[in-house]
């Protein structure tokens, strides 16, 4: 089957002998260069080519203007809206907001040739009648809200004439000029052919335009269409043309030029449902991965149509290796590289700094940037790491450019060109993200890293268009203005690919693929809002305004997106249709009703196949994880138990084997974290580090109403100096920190007036606090030393009895000190309170052995249970308890003991994960 342009050049060579008197206008440059390229192949005598354009392109030339940038076109409207407007008016960063909606409408009112002074009147007529004063005499906001409408058409045509001084217009500016310059052009050009190609929705001015050059010159028009839709009165794909026949003088009683027949023609058409959008790429690939592998040939005339251009880089991620040439008609978006996130992130750090400095997150997330990481290795010594370790190990939850210094010249360069001590303003923010450009360079070209460099390139090229426009223009020179326009400019800049565009597969968007035609279709994203867009309004012109005015409203786009998704497939013979089977819940989304108008066509109905495509979900049973004790980790656990176990590492065997080889044995847990809030470990150590420091000078005494008064009034100092210590220069003035801060004081204060009341009913002599013990055990079958080792909160007597305290600052309940069976106090963790408190009386023993001891808990989130004491008991629910920690109760410890400490390092027990 023949393509449209293929035959268009058929009828070309066909019937004008010479064709360097042609002007051919396509609809885009990429159909042009097909057009070209096919003149060229068919052709068999040498000929010079015709003048080739895209309509924007031959309007433009019309014109005689050249087509200001989006940023250019954006300071004139806000240099325009500066001179007429006399009140106050918005800063360029607020303006900005706006100005591309007013930008727009006045772009469509040109193309569409609207009389802007009756337009504009009638606009601010509207806001008149629709605002919300009652009042006669109007407040001062809504008499400068009826200006700004009433100052609409001076601020247009201020605009235009700003640019038309500099021989630039926007889009709709070129396009009223263009027709204002037609009758000059005509006689310029009047021994000249123009031919219009594959045309359907047109604005008033391309419309006059065309039909101007059809009446009063040599020319031709082809359509690229079915007469499956235009004979169709309802069928959408058909609506323009249908328009154009009824309103084009030109085309009464004329035969439509380049209609055929072939959408009727039998096809294979699938229609693929994908949850979520990347795996509709994913699907993709696949899809292309069976075509190869069964007729790699068809890949040659292949084309996948995003109809999300999001989806260009999960796309290319997942187009299989075996597939070598891949052509890419559009650009990758400069907002998805690396750089661009760099560049965000340091404005960002600029504009969000205050008299505290940055948020220790912000920082974090900087540094640990892969460009900053980069460019902060110096010598193979990685600055942005001893930075990072530099926050976490002094706990700064504001960083200062004075906390960020180096030991190397070089990074300190960098340090001061980065972390600035003021605020700078637009220009000296350019000129830095210059020099950081730079220097990446350098980086770059000795790690022959040539896709970097192809980033630097243009970001340089942009900082140098954004450093321009802020010399031209003074208002964008505060940061809130360059970050509206660096992400403005950023969002329309692309990477271009540089390939083959006609070798290969193709990839492209769906208003590239304009008279294009292939012979394997696969379109993405045919879902509601994308295929067709949907009812999006971003316009200041009300609905029934551009119905008046004939203006384009939802209804004519989405004919559109229709007569752009029929003329895919008008010549494809492979047709894949893929769309997200799950839509946003809050933003609709469902499948297109492009696809539901297709399933609804009897005529199409026998060619349509139904997929609905899901990953394979292969449920995996989870095993619980079990490791053997090799010689290494035989090692390890020599090595631990040498050193010591300690109560908490064999609770946390007891717990789950695998958290004891994590955490005791690699201590891979062990990570520092900038402490932003009190954690709970840091929480406990102040709690016994102030109650150490509290009793200290009272051992071996008899406690006291006045010692217990004195440790009252010290409390608040006590903390204070911990809590510097242990939670470094963390802020304790504010927020969760001060809340903290005076929990710890209530604790403490809490407990100190329990023991007041305690002494008052009791003689307690405080023997030890914070007591480092540690005891060296002999355990059957383990032939290397394993010791035991503990800190001791508390060891008292009361009333004569020894007694052993261990603090926690958690919640504890006297269930979990009591125990029935020996055999479950090293099984069950729910017991682990009582296994650590028997744990101290075997070391506490060693030194100096007992006759009877007791042992308990103080729970400070439980204080007023009072110390939780150690029990044994002959059965559950007994209320006959045993308190005493006798020897024969630490024999029948020792026993158990034992046999856990043997289990652990027992070569032939692996370590068999619990469940938690």
């Amino acid at each position: 089957m023949k393509s449209f342009l293929q035959q268009l050049v058929d009828h070309l060579l066909s019937t004008y002998p010479s064709l360097d008197e042609l002007i051919l206008v396509l609809p885009s440059k990429r159909a042009g260069t097909v057009l070209r390229t096919t003149l060229a192949t068919t052709s068999n005598k040498t000929l010079f080519a015709p003048k080739i354009y895209s309509i924007e392109s031959f309007v433009e030339h019309i014109s005689e203007l050249e087509t200001a940038s989006s940023p250019e076109q954006l300071f004139t409207l806000y240099k325009a809206y500066s001179s007429i407007t006399t009140e106050q008016k918005d800063n360029f960063s607020t303006f900005a907001k706006w100005g591309q909606t007013l930008l727009q409408d006045f772009n469509e009112i040109d193309r569409y040739l609207i009389d802007t002074k009756d337009i504009f009147s009638y606009l601010a007529d509207i806001q008149e009648i629709n605002h919300w004063s009652l009042q006669k005499d109007k407040s001062e906001i809504i008499s400068n809200y009826i200006q700004f409408w009433n100052q609409l058409n001076p601020l247009y045509n201020t605009f235009n004439q700003l640019l038309k001084a500099k021989n630039l217009g926007h889009q709709g500016l070129i396009y009223r000029t263009a027709c204002e310059q037609l009758p000059r052009y005509l006689e310029n050009n009047s021994n000249k052919t123009h031919i219009f190609v594959g045309f359907n929705a047109l604005n008033t001015a391309e419309s006059f335009i065309i039909q101007e050059i059809l009446a009063k010159t040599k020319a031709e028009i082809f359509w690229d269409s079915d007469p499956y839709f235009i004979n169709d009165p309802i069928h959408d794909a058909g609506y323009f043309i249908r328009q154009h026949q009824k309103t084009w003088p030109w085309l009464k009683n004329k035969p439509l030029k380049g209609i055929t027949n072939h959408y009727s023609d039998k096809k294979d058409i699938k229609i693929i449902g994908v949850p979520k959008n990347v795996s509709q790429t994913k699907y993709v690939g696949n899809l292309l991965l069976q075509i190869q592998q069964e007729n790699p040939d068809t890949l040659k005339n292949t084309a996948i149509i995003l109809g999300d251009e999001n989806l260009l880089n999960p796309l290319l991620n997942s187009i299989p290796q075996e597939i070598e040439t891949v052509n890419i008609t559009m650009g990758y978006p400069l907002t998805s590289t690396p750089l661009a996130s760099l560049f965000s992130q340091y404005l960002d750090l600029q504009i969000k700094k205050d008299a505290q400095g940055w948020y220790f997150q912000q920082i974090l997330d900087f540094l640990s940037h892969p460009y900053i990481q980069i460019l902060f290795t110096n010598n193979k010594k990685n600055h942005a790491t001893i930075l990072i370790d530099t926050i976490k190990n002094n706990n700064w939850a504001f960083v200062n450019p004075k906390n960020l210094k180096s030991d190397s010249p070089e990074i300190d360069t960098l340090l001061k060109l980065i972390f600035l001590e003021n605020k700078p303003n637009g220009s000296d923010f350019l000129v830095n993200c210059q020099k950081i450009v730079l220097q990446l360079k350098d980086s770059f070209l000795l790690s022959k890293d040539t896709l970097g460099l192809e980033y630097l390139y243009k970001f340089y090229s942009l900082f140098n268009q954004l450093q321009e426009m802020v010399e031209e223009y003074a208002f964008i020179n505060d940061l809130r203005s360059m970050e509206s326009l660096y992400t403005e400019l950023l969002r329309k800049e692309t990477l271009d690919f540089q390939g083959e565009p006609l070798e290969g597969l193709q990839i492209m968007g769906m208003l590239e693929s304009r008279a294009l035609d292939f012979e394997t279709i696969i379109l993405t994203s045919v879902n509601e809002g994308i295929l067709p867009s949907g009812k999006s309004n971003n316009s200041f012109i009300p609905f029934d305004l551009k119905k008046y005015y004939k203006l384009p409203t939802y209804k004519e786009k989405d004919a559109v997106y229709t007569y752009h998704f029929y003329r895919l497939l008008q010549r494809a013979k492979n047709i894949y249709l893929v769309y997200n089977t799950e839509p946003d819940v809050l933003e609709g989304g469902e499948k297109s009703r492009l696809l539901t108008q297709l399933l609804t066509d009897e005529n199409k109905i026998p060619d349509i196949t139904e997929i609905i495509a899901a990953s394979e979900i292969r449920p995996t049973l989870k095993t619980l994880q079990s490791i053997n004790k090799d010689s290494a980790l035989m090692e390890l656990l020599k090595n631990h138990a040498t050193k010591g176990f300690s109560p908490t590492s064999l609770s946390n065997y007891i717990r789950n084997p695998i958290d004891f080889y994590k955490r005791n044995l690699l201590g891979i847990d062990d990570v520092m974290e900038v402490e932003e809030t009190v954690a709970s470990n840091t929480f406990g150590t102040i709690v016994h580090d102030s109650l150490e420091d509290l009793y200290k000078p009272y051992l071996n005494q008899i406690l006291d109403q006045t010692m217990i008064q004195t440790m009252k009034g010290q409390v608040k100092a006590t903390v204070l100096h911990h809590f510097a210590k242990s939670f470094a220069e963390g802020d304790i003035s504010r927020g969760k920190n001060l809340i903290a801060y005076q929990v710890v004081l209530r604790y403490i204060s809490n407990f100190l007036t329990l023991e007041l009341e305690a002494i008052k009913q009791h003689k307690i002599r405080i023997l030890g606090i914070e007591e480092k013990l540690s005891i060296h055990l002999s355990v059957p079958g383990v032939e290397f030393p394993v010791s035991l080792k503990g800190k001791l909160d508390r060891i008292d007597e009361k009333d004569g009895i020894l007694r052993i305290i261990d603090y926690k600052t958690g919640r504890v309940t006297q269930p979990q000190v009591e125990i029935v069976d020996w055999d479950t106090i090293v099984a069950d963790y729910d017991y682990s309170k009582a296994f650590q408190l028997l744990c101290y009386a075997l070391m506490y023993n060693d030194t100096k052995p007992i006759q009877i001891i007791e042992a308990g808990i103080i729970s400070f989130k439980n204080l007023n249970s009072g110390v939780l004491s150690f029990a044994t008991k002959e059965k559950k629910g007994s209320r006959t308890k045993d308190n005493k920690i006798t020897q024969e109760t630490i024999a029948l410890f020792t026993t158990v003991l034992n046999k856990l400490i043997s289990e652990i390092c027992n070569p032939e027990i692996p370590l068999i994960e619990k469940e938690v």
